[in-house]
């Protein structure tokens, strides 16, 4: 018997607005929205609301027994607020099932966790509480963008009081060893680890509708028969994969929807059952630990090349967590705003020259420069609030005060709140 875990990531970038180097200094509004809103609308046509729905007949006719899990980002969440409140709406429903768990994972869908320890830490934190707010639950599983791990931010999200963390399929991290077991952290055994597994996760999101695959056409039923006949000694099964793989990378025609559909039935007359990220680390304990000295990810190669392989990445990179604290400090919040939407990884995915996915720019030159002549503007912006002037000592004993003063009163309010709450309980 497998327990098989399904996880879906959502996320949608802002797209950038063409933007000239004569504006820099003159307008300060950085994003295409009729880009973004053709894009976040075509995607929840096509794969996010069938997809919903699909989801929502999975554990009615499976009686609450199919079980998924989603890991929407902060900017994403904003786009479907805005532009399709009746995604927001399906996910709630989803929510009320009982089958459904959501995961935690930086609000930008951003590469903080390598750049900048606090952004991220605030990041993770923000996305947790915009979470809850909007569906009710308090993650307690947490996913990095794009899968990113290394032993140095595992020990941040363990610090962050997450038990629970899905990680890649990486040769170099698993060696030998099978995904379909849970694994710990090197030196937190107590951070307990989901890995990927990579090749049946590819066959459903990438291999479905390719009519050269070997093993086309792929049916449900074959699919669990491949599961079966995994060693009986592994208990897991992680099967994660982008939300818009079904129906817009594999359409609708080819059949994903059905395919999707049969999956309970086929898993449970063989004995499968499915499980939440969460339920699996409770129910079985680690066989091993794991290792990363360097961040892994589950795109390209499995690295950060994707985001920082060429000169022009690090460039736009190291220019923009340059200005971490001088951002910290700052009250404004559109500037703030901007700040987590210049850091989504997309808009450093356009930049490389190997796997530019989703680009609108005709080179990552082009990529490039426009998100740089943002920057210089955005730069600017920061500088008239804390110049250039103020060494960085000075700016981050600054901000250790204040993030110490902030501590103080959350400690303080929580005290207020239980002791209010004792007082209530004895009237």
């Amino acid at each position: 018997m497998k327990n098989i875990c399904f996880y879906f990531e959502i996320h949608q970038p802002l797209r950038l607005r063409r933007y000239r180097f004569f504006e820099i200094g003159q307008d300060h509004y950085y994003f295409d929205d009729f880009q973004t809103e053709d894009r976040i609308r075509g995607m929840v046509e096509q794969a996010y609301l069938p997809a919903i729905r699909t989801i929502a007949e999975m554990i009615r006719s499976s009686n609450g027994k199919f079980k998924c899990s989603f890991s929407i980002s902060g900017v994403a969440m904003e786009q479907l607020e805005q532009y399709a409140p009746e995604v927001i709406d399906g996910f709630r429903e989803l929510a009320k099932t009982g089958s459904v768990e959501f995961l935690a994972e930086p609000y930008a869908h951003s590469l903080a966790s390598v750049y900048n320890r606090s952004e991220f830490e605030q990041q993770v934190k923000l996305h947790s509480k915009k979470t809850e707010a909007l569906f009710g639950k308090k993650p307690t599983t947490f996913r990095n963008s794009e899968l990113i791990y290394s032993d140095e931010i595992g020990e941040i999200v363990s610090a962050l009081g997450f038990k629970t963390m899905l990680i890649e399929e990486v040769k170099y991290v698993m060696g030998w060893k099978s995904p379909n077991f849970v694994y710990n952290h090197s030196y937190i055994p107590k951070l307990k680890l989901l890995v990927r597994n990579n090749k049946l996760s590819d066959d459903i999101a990438f291999r479905f509708s390719d009519h050269s695959w070997s093993d086309f056409p792929l049916s449900a039923e074959k699919f669990i028969r491949w599961i079966s006949e995994l060693p009986k000694s592994e208990p897991v099964v992680n099967l994660w994969m982008g939300f818009e793989a079904f129906g817009f990378y594999q359409r609708a025609e080819s059949g994903i929807f059905e395919f999707l559909k049969a999956l309970p039935y086929h898993a449970m007359e063989q004995g499968h059952s499915f499980a939440l990220p969460s339920e699996i680390t409770k129910k079985f304990d680690s066989v091993d630990s794991l290792t990363s000295p360097y961040p892994n990810s589950w795109s390209g190669e499995k690295d950060l090349s994707v985001w920082n392989g060429n000169d022009l990445q690090q460039e736009a990179l190291n220019k923009l967590y340059a200005v971490s604290e001088r951002v910290h400090l700052c009250k404004d919040a559109p500037l703030k705003n901007d700040w987590l939407k210049l850091q989504t990884t997309d808009n450093f995915r356009y930049m490389s020259h190997f796997d530019a996915f989703g680009t609108h720019y005709t080179s990552p030159y082009e990529a490039f420069t426009n998100y740089m002549n943002v920057l210089a503007d955005f730069l600017d912006r920061v500088d008239a609030q804390y110049p250039t002037t103020i060494e960085n000592e000075e700016l981050n004993e600054l901000l250790k005060t204040i993030i110490s003063q902030e501590n103080e009163i959350a400690t303080l309010e929580e005290e207020l709140k239980k002791a209010r709450a004792r007082k209530k309980k004895e009237e």
